[in-house]
């Protein structure tokens, strides 16, 4: 199951936490950091009630959060159904420009066909993709007053 990621940075590095008020302090429930406990967060010892010291949650929580990322090398796109970096189907992109440069990258997924997004500025993206045929379009004009 995916897990939600969680700011590392809202547990105090120099505080320490029971299991409940770390719970109340990430949002998450007490089984949660019971969890993570079994899974490798360090406790201060062993005995009643289970101290957590807030630099090593927050350490904890960072390399969490840093083994769930997928970067996307050059060439391709973030597929959410195949939670993988793919490259678009065909090789064809389009790029729908809205003002100030930047806009919305859309492709099919060379594997499942889900139509995949990424945001980026014109500029960027012979280095996102490059050597893939991209067609540029403007956005259509919003409804103004």
């Amino acid at each position: 199951m995916a897990h939600t990621r969680i700011n590392p940075r809202v547990a105090k590095l120099h505080r320490s936490y029971t299991v409940e008020a770390a719970a109340a302090r990430l949002g998450t429930h007490k089984n949660t950091i019971r969890n993570w406990l079994k899974a490798g967060l360090e406790a201060i010892d062993d005995s009643r009630p289970i101290m957590i010291k807030g630099a090593v949650l927050q350490a904890f929580l960072q390399r969490r959060n840093n083994a769930a990322k997928r970067p996307c090398p050059p060439g391709t796109l973030f597929c959410l159904k195949c939670r993988e970096p793919r490259e678009p189907a065909l090789g064809m992109v389009d790029f729908v420009e809205r003002d100030g440069g930047a806009g919305n990258l859309k492709a099919l997924c060379g594997t499942c066909s889900t139509v995949m997004h990424r945001r980026a500025r014109r500029s960027a993206i012979g280095a996102i993709l490059p050597g893939i045929a991209i067609q540029i379009t403007r956005a259509p004009s919003r409804i103004s007053e």
